[in-house]
């Protein structure tokens, strides 16, 4: 059995209407006035904001501006309010995209280095970054543990992290009736990358039994209870479900890490400003051809546990999957104007957790078979 060490050094909360009592218990934490980072919109109609700042004790200031791929200008906004208040921590509410700018922010909020040059130049986090409480609203990106804060740059044209240790939550808190009210194109597209990590990081280098366990258990989930969102979206117990499989994830995502499709993803979406999920799906027929040849039993088991029907290939299988969801598309479809050179160029951060990056020129194969 492979050796292996985990190290979970957030603290979870999860359950319905978990949210104010888990504020209550973490008020040293949270300290004397926090900064709240949200997309605002539907979290702000539905009164979601204004419950969480009821709930917190301290002194709440509001920055509401994050967009699907938070960019470095969000991030410096958000890290002059914080600067400007003097706050003591910073909760991200929302999707991955609120929680990884309030990552971003935390570590800005202490320092004098811009938080471009952190993403740019590799810069770990700080010693003394902000405690961060995360909040989830989607069932997907498992931000909630991971140790990246993802965010980008349209000037420089970037898509990348900033990662450290320091960038984990110090607290999240995952509760799934915030899902209730998400509209069908986002349950499907972030179920889909609850699928991703659950295959990346049973099929990464550094999978271990541990990991092992969570991703077949996500994976299962997903293959039972998407589907039936697809046919009703106000299958409560179907989301709960979803909730719990995109929350054990981010254990996988923290310790484990993602595979080729996660890394190839970052171009498009800063390419066509869309979804994370819409992205991995135009890719990932051509990743799971490709990496059956590297990885064949465990890409089999993989889509055997999502119940994708036995067809003559990995690709075909997922296709078919993806279709009978209405969920296939390629890059061109989701808007991409960018060549497969240019797209390749763009690809950052370590591949080597995937078996597939020694094989030549595939970072190019897989653009151009996505297209």
């Amino acid at each position: 059995m492979k050796a292996y060490g985990l190290t979970i050094a957030t603290r979870t909360y999860f359950g319905n209407r978990c949210v104010e009592e888990a504020l209550k218990k973490e008020r040293t934490i949270i300290g004397k006035k926090s900064l709240l980072i949200t997309t605002g919109g539907a979290l702000k109609r539905l009164g979601f904001v204004d419950e969480i700042t009821g709930w917190l004790d301290a002194g709440v200031v509001c920055y509401d501006k994050v967009t699907a791929n938070p960019d470095v200008v969000e991030i410096r906004e958000a890290v002059r309010l914080g600067k400007e208040h003097g706050v003591s921590s910073v909760i991200g509410f929302g999707g991955g995209s609120a929680i990884d700018a309030a990552k971003a922010a935390a570590v800005g909020i202490v320092s004098d280095i811009d938080v471009e040059d952190y993403l740019l130049k590799g810069i770990t986090p700080p010693e003394n970054t902000l405690p961060i409480i995360a909040i989830p609203t989607t069932s997907g990106t498992g931000a909630e543990l991971s140790r990246g804060a993802i965010i980008s740059s349209r000037e420089k044209k970037v898509k990348s992290g900033i990662r450290g240790e320091k960038v984990a939550p110090a607290v999240a808190i995952v509760d799934p009736t915030y899902t209730f009210s998400l509209p069908l194109d986002v349950t499907m597209e972030a179920g889909f990358d609850v699928f991703a990590h659950g295959a990346e990081s049973y099929c990464s280098v550094n999978a271990n039994p541990f990991s092992d366990m969570l991703s077949e258990k996500a994976i299962r989930i997903v293959g039972e209870t998407l589907p039936r969102l697809s046919k009703n979206i106000n299958d409560r117990d179907a989301r709960e479900m979803m909730s719990f499989a995109s929350h054990i994830m981010g254990y996988n995502v923290r310790d484990v890490g993602n595979c080729l499709p996660h890394r190839l993803q970052y171009p498009i979406g800063t390419a066509t400003e869309t979804s994370h999920g819409a992205g991995l799906i135009a890719l990932y027929p051509a990743w799971m051809e490709h990496e059956q040849g590297v990885n064949r039993e465990r890409v089999d088991r993989t889509l055997d546990w999502l119940g994708c029907k036995k067809a003559v290939s990995a690709g075909e299988r997922i296709k078919e999957w993806l279709d009978n969801l209405n969920l296939s598309r390629t890059i061109m479809e989701l808007g991409n104007t960018l060549t497969v050179q240019e797209l390749t160029g763009s690809v950052t951060g370590n591949l080597k957790n995937d078996k597939l990056a020694d094989e030549e020129g595939i970072i190019a194969k897989l653009y151009r078979e996505s297209m």
